[in-house]
């Protein structure tokens, strides 16, 4: 089944890419999470549009993706969240909040879709985050999750 990827999926390519996978993966999983498109003719006409966008928000080139990780890793990222008496919080923390801690913090803008985190944040602590920003490139920091 040949389909457009819409978003990064690790292992497979970037948003853009038309890619060959088995029909199954295709149909239960990518499609129906809106990680892919099903391919046309005219959807493959929409992959100019969709890596005009990738590009205006991606980083440049390997020095400006080891410029941005000299950033981040010189970065102290503390996070407020509402926990309880033991320190375990209301819900966990998210990509797209620690994307905006890390901007508050002074850092760049980076996206939420290529955050990894080792697993839920669900307690106050320190955790180590990592985010890839060029396939060459990855940059770790440390979370401080606070009570606020």
């Amino acid at each position: 089944m040949k389909i457009i990827l819409t978003q990064e999926v690790s292992g497979l390519g970037a948003p853009g890419d038309i890619v060959e996978v088995k029909n199954g993966y295709g149909r239960n999983y990518l499609l129906p999470q809106g990680f892919a498109i099903a391919w046309t003719k005219g959807a493959e006409k929409q992959v100019t549009v969709i890596k005009r966008a990738r590009s205006a928000r991606e980083i440049r080139d390997l020095g400006h993706a080891n410029e941005v990780k000299g950033q981040l890793e010189g970065l102290k990222v503390s996070l407020k969240a509402r926990a309880g008496d033991g320190g375990r919080l209301f819900g966990s923390v998210t990509p797209a909040e620690i994307v905006d801690a890390v901007k508050a913090a002074g850092g760049p803008v980076l996206d939420r879709r290529r955050l990894e985190v080792s697993g839920p944040i669900k307690s106050t602590g320190s955790y180590p985050v990592q985010i890839k920003l060029h396939p060459e490139v990855t940059a770790k920091f440390d979370l401080n999750v606070v009570q606020g």
